[in-house]
């Protein structure tokens, strides 16, 4: 698939995780006034697992894997910490800094985050699986020996 495509799947189902992490921000942060950080991780999360399921049937799915396990584990590890890493020191800067609201500062770090998470996904998360070598051709000898 050429990756400019891919790129837009990749930023369509961002748009659609954002509006999940920004409702669920918003909905959480009127629970737990105060707490946003809490707030923020818990949306963060949320929105990671409904990244994963349209990564998984829409942006990458020409690449199928056999468990969706494996792939889930790579992607909360690469996504979930650049977004939970990211989003947490970058919200921290920007509420307790400028005193930014907490959406708006939300929304600047995920989108500062975005592209690592694209690199992360594509290289890592949903690689194409790698032929295995052959076990015959492994053990075959060179023809003369």
């Amino acid at each position: 698939m050429n990756e400019l495509l891919r790129w837009a799947k990749f930023n369509l189902v961002g748009v659609l995780g954002m509006g999940v992490q920004l409702t669920a921000l918003a909905l959480l942060n009127r629970i737990l006034p105060g707490h946003y950080l809490w707030a923020s991780a818990a949306a963060l999360e949320l929105t990671l697992l409904h990244n994963f399921l349209w990564h998984r049937r829409y942006t990458w799915r020409d690449r199928p894997s056999t468990s969706a396990w494996p792939q889930l584990l790579r992607f909360h590890l690469a996504n979930g910490l650049v977004s939970l890493t990211g989003n947490l020191l970058l919200m921290r800067l920007l509420v307790q800094g400028p005193h930014l609201p907490v959406l708006l500062a939300n929304l600047i770090a995920i989108l500062c985050c975005s592209v690592a998470n694209f690199s992360l996904s594509s290289k890592w998360a949903f690689r194409s699986k790698a032929p295995r070598p052959s076990l015959a051709l492994a053990t075959a000898r060179p023809p003369g020996c």
